[in-house]
């Protein structure tokens, strides 16, 4: 009888601390970004303004409505996943690249994987001469755009002529009571070769910069993510001399960039392959607020990650484990994209 009283006593003692412990535990709301090339999102109609002649059914690829909607089907489910396992839901906000117009986002936003999350659009036209544009999309219940903007990216050829490229778009928001700016890239590529196509997406680097110290000049402390499809690697000049972001977070100062990416870079993971080897080219970047300054921002990153799973891939063939695309050397393959998405994850205290 003595043993039983002594157990009830500890059972009266522990309970009320257990419930204690469990009512202190602290609840997070977490948010995924992410960016995804798309690789040629485009519709079947031929645009007299733009080379998507390819993308037709008469044209070379043969791009018929039935190829098209397995198109838009793929990329919304790879969407719809992203982050969802760890955050339970998709992203809030997601950076694209290589979509023709606003007309394929709505048909992307409309498909069942992502019609019942109500995502909005941002989008304009840009001077690329594919007519291929990068957007925004966000679900609405929890990013409440202010204001968008797009900035456009001028070079010129050594004869003085413009090579019309991608705009930078600029969206500032609101995410759960914080106001965060999202800037979304596809940089100029690196056909002729790398080093002789480097200093356009120097330039490139340079735009993003002057983006971003114009939010600092307004607000010194503004939460600053920036994404895209640089066609560069985070060791590259234009990242590491131009964007100065930094791959480890003790390294980061305040008006600096985080390269969320970098540490897969190092450990030899890409998000692209060509040649037997990796590159790394889909990158985000976080500002000092979001990474370290615990006074100015409650969101702080969480994780940042890859999304490479193995439907994504090539099962087998010389490209096992590359990105399973939907063309490749002219052949049709029903694939996703040559590209796989990057996101991060942001967390903050409720």
């Amino acid at each position: 009888m003595k043993k039983h009283l002594v157990w009830l006593l500890l059972l009266v003692w522990i309970m009320p601390r257990c419930q204690a412990q469990h009512q202190d535990k602290k609840q997070f709301i977490a948010r995924t970004i992410a960016f995804y090339n798309l690789e040629n999102l485009f519709d079947t109609i031929n645009d007299p303004q733009t080379h998507d002649d390819d993308f037709t059914p008469e044209g070379r690829d043969v791009w018929t409505s039935e190829r098209y909607k397995r198109k838009i089907r793929h990329m919304a489910t790879v969407i719809s996943m992203i982050g969802k396992k760890k955050t339970g839901a998709p992203p809030a906000i997601v950076g694209v690249a290589e979509v023709e117009n606003r007309s394929v986002l709505e048909d992307l936003i409309k498909d069942p994987a992502l019609a019942k999350y109500h995502y909005g659009i941002i989008h304009f036209d840009s001077p690329d001469r594919r007519g291929i544009d990068v957007a925004l999309i966000y679900i609405k219940s929890v990013f409440k755009p202010v204001s968008f903007k797009k900035f456009p990216l001028k070079l010129y050829k050594p004869d003085g002529k413009r090579i019309y490229t991608r705009d930078v778009l600029l969206v500032s928001g609101i995410m759960d009571d914080e106001k965060i700016h999202i800037i979304v890239n596809h940089w100029p590529s690196r056909r002729g070769g790398e080093a002789r196509s480097r200093p356009l997406r120097i330039k490139a680097a340079q735009l993003d910069m002057q983006i971003i110290d114009s939010l600092y000049k307004a607000d010194p402390h503004a939460k600053i993510i920036m994404m895209g499809d640089l066609n560069d690697d985070p060791d590259s000049p234009s990242v590491k001399d131009i964007l100065r972001a930094k791959g480890k977070k003790k390294d980061v100062t305040p008006h600096g960039l985080y390269a969320a990416m970098e540490h897969f870079y190092r450990a030899g993971i890409g998000t692209l392959a060509y040649r037997d080897s990796w590159n790394l080219f889909d990158q985000m970047f976080l500002s000092y607020n979001l990474v370290k300054d615990k006074d100015y921002s409650n969101f702080k990153l969480w994780k940042s990650g890859i999304f490479n799973k193995t439907f994504l891939t090539q099962r087998k063939g010389a490209f096992k484990g590359y990105p399973l695309r939907t063309f490749a050397g002219g052949q049709y393959l029903g694939g996703y994209s040559d590209h796989f998405p990057v996101y991060v994850i942001l967390i903050k205290e409720r």
